[in-house]
């Protein structure tokens, strides 16, 4: 039995986005609508049209207008997840987020694309490529996501990235295309902006909350002082 577009789709096949693909799209683009003209300061509305626009979320979840995506419906976010203005996340296929994941404004995920060459390209063909970023991830803003690729945990992505290619765990990657610049290392513990030391008062704020949240589950054990003091 033939396989119908949407089917063909969800397989990472190439695919015809006809009548019934495009019926799929109406949910995500009317709540899209309410969701980039709700009132900016109105967060309990913002959350709840969140909620009802991805396929998974908690309430920890919040992104700033404006925002736009195909479906929603393939877009899965982990715990504490923020996105900041004029995201883009194109879902045809899936988008799978970690927990504490950062996006900055004007990033790009895009999990679609069309056949290189003119001849087929033209024939309306075109595919969706599953995108994983994992937990702990800062992408910068400005950042273009192409299908396919995975960002592994703990990393970050500088700004103005496009990344064509999987990032691996605990890097530091930047540019066009984006490339492994370093690890991240326990050096990095007690720094912000380009090295600088985090001041003393906020360090033994930062040992509290991460003492709190039990982070000594997730993270090497911290030092009893700020590195590098």
């Amino acid at each position: 039995m033939k396989m119908t577009n949407a089917e063909r789709r969800d397989r990472e096949m190439v695919y015809i986005a006809d009548d019934a693909v495009y019926e799929e799209q109406k949910t995500a683009r009317r709540l899209t609508q309410r969701l980039n003209t709700v009132d900016r300061s109105d967060f309990s509305e913002i959350r709840k049209i969140v909620a009802e626009l991805l396929g998974k979320s908690d309430d920890s979840t919040f992104i700033n207008p404006p925002f736009y995506c195909d479906y929603g419906k393939n877009i899965e976010v982990g715990k504490n997840f923020f996105a900041n203005y004029n995201c883009t996340l194109i879902d045809v296929g899936k988008i799978r987020i970690g927990d504490n994941v950062l996006l900055a404004p004007n990033v790009a995920i895009y999990t679609a694309g069309h056949p290189l060459h003119p001849a087929t390209r033209n024939t309306m063909y075109e595919y969706g490529i599953d995108i994983s970023i994992g937990n702990n991830v800062w992408i910068g803003g400005n950042t273009v996501i192409c299908p396919g690729v995975t960002i592994g945990d703990n990393s970050v992505i500088g700004a103005g990235s496009v990344v064509t290619r999987d990032v691996p765990a605990w890097s530091v990657a930047a540019g066009n295309p984006c490339r492994v610049i370093r690890k991240i290392t326990e050096a990095d513990r007690g720094k912000h902006f380009a090295g600088r030391e985090i001041d003393e008062e906020a360090w033994q704020d930062i040992l509290r909350i991460q003492a709190e949240e039990n982070d000594s589950l997730k993270y090497p054990a911290l030092p009893a002082c700020k590195l590098g003091s």
